[in-house]
């Protein structure tokens, strides 16, 4: 008996690797160079640049890829331009058809597609057959339910146009069909980049347009880096885009549409706090850390980065937490017992051994397994970091790798504190056996989603986003459908036009032929349900659309916008009253409004 014991507990896992000679056999009819996808077809440009695609898991390249310039970008959103006309024009059950025929051909072709991505992106191949591909098809299925539906539940919204959509190399077929279906099904067309890192399956899903027929230049795909990117943001004749990313880069974007007419929606970094109660099963808290960070290696705003722990349960879910990671299996994508895959390129894993060595380097306590890495690939051991304090670098820049880090509170109240204590608000995950706790806390996390006892949940009918830095915008759900679509109403209105109000820089007013002296009502700043003076002292003037004295505006500085964003957060409670009373508030607004009518008509 005792042998047998021995040899369950010294037993290994043996290899069950997954044959990649079809998807290379793909690679190599392409004659492993592949184009972008323009107007249903895969043109050929004078002058083209490449680079290389490389397979994550060994560093070897897989296939070289068109840097697109002006000359694809122009091309692909022309294309685009062209076919929204009739695109739009169609039926919402003909557009369903379509997407209702991707969805059958992302199925057929799954294993395909599984394996090219395994390659292209790191990521073990078990993970993407069982998450990434089937959810790929749910959003199509789901989205050719929303086109079927659209002229009778959305009424008064219209298509908007030409859709840049530009994802990252975290979930490359997830993320483009979490960008492709609601777009296309609201009567939009497209014209996507994915990120250069990850393209392969990109340009796979467009055979697959091809084989359903899907109209020329309804879908377009370029390749290529930020600059690529960059001049599909810049493009006059895109009406809408959608960005999955950096906060760095979103922040960039943002920059440069303002003011553009653009419609814009980011999703962007995350932090999340993964709260665990002293009540929780820390089992499943264990369990659902690792499904966490085991997904893409850890290469997502949505991971559990941030491991907050009760003070009760917090050495014994640590030393749990060690234990489970020791178990974990890193090697190639291709082997299907592998848990955790390689880091998406040499650049990712240098920002994550830096960041780690910052850690360090504040007096954190770096933990990692003991068991080799391969030799060959980009690879990264989980690493657990405790003794951690909530200012520390590690505990506050999104890492974007298999990295937790741990803190500990002592009440419900501190949890919140410190979850909340982040630029971030993607998404958190609270683990508690005590469902009026759970009911509590949830509302009082600054996130887009919240999971209970549970982790990296998705599903193509809910919506997914953020705030704060985490961007804003939602795809998913009828909250997706949304972002892709305009109200009719706009077009109708007539052309506002403004005449720009002259505001003088100097504190004393210019004044022609005053009648009488000027009695000093110069309306001060309203903060906190008070007016108060600005800290600046001083004012301007300014004159109305036909150069007449207005009045005078005191001038904010950095002090009274700091005490207008505090008094801001600390009227929280607002939101937690009934809608009768704020119904009641507002009506008591307008009737006060309505008294002042002539007033507020003659200072307009």
């Amino acid at each position: 008996m005792s042998t047998v014991r021995k040899i369950f507990e010294t037993m290994d896992y043996g290899s069950v690797p997954e044959e990649p000679e079809i998807a290379l056999s793909w690679l190599a009819d392409h004659g492993y160079a592949l184009h972008p996808f323009i107007n249903g077809e895969f043109p050929q440009f004078i002058d083209e640049t490449y680079f290389e695609s490389i397979n994550p898991s060994n560093g070897k390249p897989l296939a070289r890829l068109v840097q697109c310039g002006d000359t694809e970008v122009n091309a692909a959103v022309a294309a685009a331009k062209e076919a929204f006309p009739s695109w739009s024009g169609l039926t919402g059950r003909e557009r369903a058809r379509y997407l209702y025929a991707i969805a059958e051909q992302i199925q057929k072709h799954s294993r395909l597609l599984a394996v090219l991505e395994a390659l292209d992106n790191g990521k073990p191949i078990r993970e993407i057959r069982a998450i990434d591909v089937p959810l790929a098809t749910r959003h199509f299925h789901h989205h050719a339910g929303w086109a079927q539906l659209r002229s009778e539940t959305l009424i008064g919204y219209e298509s908007l146009g030409v859709c840049a959509q530009i994802i990252p190399w975290t979930l490359p077929l997830l993320m483009l069909a979490w960008k492709v279906a609601p777009a296309i099904a609201a009567g939009n067309t497209v014209v996507l980049k994915p990120a250069e890192l990850t393209s392969l399956t990109a340009l796979l899903f467009a055979e697959i347009l091809q084989q359903v027929s899907l109209p020329q230049g309804v879908v377009n795909i370029v390749t290529g880096d930020s600059r690529t990117g960059e001049l599909l943001v810049r493009h006059k004749e895109v009406q809408k885009i959608a960005f999955t990313g950096s906060t760095e880069v979103g922040r960039v974007i943002r920059r440069v549409t303002a003011g553009s007419g653009k419609s814009l929606s980011l999703k962007l970094g995350g932090k999340t706090p993964f709260i665990v109660f002293e009540d929780a099963d820390l089992d499943a808290a264990v369990e659902g850390v690792v499904d966490s960070i085991s997904p893409n290696q850890g290469q997502m705003g949505c991971v559990c980065s941030r491991l907050l722990l009760q003070e009760g349960i917090a050495e014994k879910m640590t030393k749990k937490l060690r234990h489970r990671l020791e178990k974990l299996r890193i090697g190639d994508a291709l082997e299907n017992g592998v848990d955790l895959g390689a880091i998406a390129s040499p650049a990712q894993l240098h920002k994550i051994r830096r960041l780690v060595e910052r850690g360090n380097a504040d007096g954190a306590h770096c933990w990692q397994p003991k068991y080799a890495l391969p030799k060959e690939g980009f690879f990264y051991p989980p690493t657990l970091f405790t003794e951690v304090e909530p200012a520390h670098t590690v505990a506050q820049v999104e890492i974007c790798g298999p990295v937790v880090v741990t803190m500990t509170f002592r009440t419900p109240g501190e949890s919140v504190e410190l979850a909340n204590n982040s630029k971030y608000g993607l998404a958190a995950s609270i683990w508690t056996e005590n469902i009026n706790l759970a009911l509590d806390i949830v509302p009082r996390l600054r996130a887009g989603v919240v999971w209970v006892n549970s982790t990296n949940l998705f599903d193509a009918s809910s919506g997914l986003g953020g705030y704060r830095e985490s961007g804003f915008g939602r795809d998913g759900g009828n909250e997706g459908m949304y972002e892709y679509l305009a109200v009719t109403w706009e077009r109708y209105l007539p052309a506002y036009q403004h005449s720009e109000v002259t505001i003088r820089p100097y504190p004393l007013p210019r004044i022609a032929n005053p009648q009488q002296p000027l009695v000093n009502r110069s309306p001060k700043l309203y903060i906190g349900a008070k007016e108060t003076p600005s800290n600046s002292g001083y004012s301007f003037s300014i004159e109305d659309a036909n150069g007449r004295y207005a009045g005078e505006i005191e001038l904010a500085n950095g002090e009274d916008i700091r005490k207008a964003v505090d008094a801001a957060k600390k009227a929280a409670g607002w939101s937690g009253t009934t809608a009768y009373v704020r119904t009641q508030t507002l009506c008591s607004l307008g009737e006060k409004l309505t008294l002042r009518a002539s007033e507020f008509s003659a200072r307009l």
